[in-house]
């Protein structure tokens, strides 16, 4: 203990490693927000988070863009599992989140493109609840009808092997990667520390605060910890989140690509969309659960055989095109989808389980996520 901190210097101890108000754990998207809002409710706050990869290692720059708030067989499977009630005020989470995101920073940053969303159906079993959805979601978005059928679109955007498709005129795509990059930047311009490459190892709790303990050769004194690790959660805390893997493949540019739009399929296990000239594809994790039930960041053969046979079957212009790009992020799950926000003691916090929306419902929980360290919620 005697030599914790011995290599860095006299600078870096005061300007880097001093003791801080707050320490967040995990540099993505919900780690950010709440550094934006804890800064945004106290500019004087000294804040540091600390990240365990060279980037943010889970799913915020590792998604597929989708700037989406459910399909309609996903919301009724969610009714179906969890109550209408629930059901919409996770959809009213995401809707308001996408929008406070849209608030705070333009669209130009984030490469949102307001292309519209849909569903693929092989069956017309949803249809006719089209009506009453639509209805429930009124009272959310203030548009009537959000969904409708777009059978007639399926040919003029290049798909084959669907029956149905319904639209949705708010939903969109944007670039993951400019989204944490401008995001990062902000938190930085208004003071908050960002040290990439440290992993967490834990933390002890003294009468004024928390010591926390990482890889490097270095603590942390804090007066309050917010742990954001979403999938990796269980490595520090034993709480209801499970690792869950989400695998991506891209194309090669394909000239003259009619794809456009974000699409789900299969209660939104299978999502894609264009990426420019290229399809994104990723998704078919209900092919494998228990091989993805995961927090090792590598693709596997069953996952991106199934994206591969789903392209050759539904998309075919993509038909012996090259795969440019393969990559997996890690999500987290639980028995229910609603995030999972809580005191753990009253200096120890956590912001976690994004059940795979961590784009649309980030602001929202890392605004709850803030307030909780700050004694408001």
């Amino acid at each position: 203990m005697a030599m914790e901190n011995a290599t860095f210097s006299i600078w870096e101890k005061e300007s880097y490693l001093g003791p801080r108000d707050v320490v967040i754990v995990g540099g993505g998207l919900v780690g950010l927000w709440s550094a934006w809002f804890l800064k945004q409710a106290h500019p004087a706050l000294t804040v540091t988070l600390l990240e365990r990869g060279l980037l943010p290692s889970g799913a915020s720059t590792r998604n597929a863009g989708f700037a989406c708030f459910g399909s309609p067989s996903e919301i009724l499977a969610d009714m179906a599992l969890s109550g209408r009630d629930a059901a919409l005020a996770l959809v009213d989470m995401r809707f308001r989140g996408l929008e406070m995101m849209r608030r705070l920073l333009p669209d130009a940053v984030t490469g949102f493109e307001a292309c519209g969303g849909y569903e693929c159906f092989t069956s017309a079993s949803v249809l006719d609840r089209l009506d009453a959805l639509n209805a429930d979601l009124r009272e959310i978005t203030g548009v009537y009808p959000v969904f409708s059928p777009a059978d007639e679109r399926l040919a003029s955007l290049g798909l084959t092997g669907f029956d149905h498709l319904i639209a949705n005129p708010l939903e969109g795509a944007l670039h993951s990667g400019q989204l944490v990059r401008a995001l990062t930047a902000r938190v930085q311009d208004l003071g908050v520390t960002c040290l990439t490459g440290v992993t967490v190892q834990g933390w002890d709790e003294g009468p004024t605060g928390v010591r926390v303990r990482t890889d490097r050769s270095f603590s942390l004194e804090a007066g309050r910890l917010l742990l954001c690790t979403n999938g990796f959660t269980k490595e520090l805390l034993s709480v209801d989140v499970t690792p869950a893997r989400g695998q991506v493949l891209v194309t090669a540019p394909i000239p003259g690509l009619k794809l456009r739009g974000t699409f789900h399929f299969d209660e939104g296990f299978y999502y894609f969309r264009h990426l420019g000239d290229r399809v994104l594809l990723g998704g078919a994790r209900n092919r494998a659960f228990a091989e993805e039930t995961t927090a090792v960041l590598e693709t596997s053969p069953t996952i991106q055989g199934a994206l591969e046979a789903f392209l050759r079957d539904h998309v075919p212009q993509a038909a012996g095109v090259p795969i440019n790009h393969r990559w997996a992020g890690i999500m987290g799950m639980g028995a229910e989808k609603r995030p999972l926000l809580k005191a753990v003691s009253d200096k120890v916090f956590c912001a976690v389980r994004l059940s795979g929306v961590g784009v649309a419902i980030s602001p929202l929980v890392g605004s709850q996520a803030a307030d909780l360290v700050l004694g408001k919620a």
